[in-house]
């Protein structure tokens, strides 16, 4: 079980990560700042970027980096923000493409309008 005070504590039953078999398994990161516990709302852009940063916190906590992850998933409650999204995503995977997916939902947990998991190899 992975667990760092750089990304937001899991609101459930749950862990930030798993780590074993030479794969990291990131549970969903929602626009939370670690540091004030705060839910980002309002801006996807910036939404996205603490999902992904949040992301990458669990995943040093297990020893990988960015370009260890080998599948995304991204649920946002709007579809209409996808390109916004995307822009920010691809700051962050520029080189490294890994397998992905986004679907549109139609609510995620805390009132969120975006969560990113991930999926990294070791």
């Amino acid at each position: 079980m992975l667990s760092t005070a750089k990304a937001p504590g899991a609101v459930g039953p749950y862990s930030q990560g798993i780590k074993g078999n030479n794969m990291i398994f990131v549970s969903g990161q929602l626009p939370i700042e670690p540091e004030s516990g705060e839910l980002l709302k309002g801006n996807i852009e910036k939404e996205t970027e603490q999902c992904i940063k949040n992301v990458l916190a669990v995943l040093e906590a297990g020893g990988a980096k960015l370009e260890d992850i080998a599948k995304v998933n991204i649920y946002i409650t709007d579809m209409g923000n996808f390109p916004l999204v995307n822009g920010i995503y691809e700051k962050y995977f520029n080189e490294h493409k890994p397998a992905r997916c986004c679907v549109e939902v139609s609510k995620l947990p805390a009132g969120a309008d975006i969560e990113i998991e991930a999926i990294a190899l070791l």
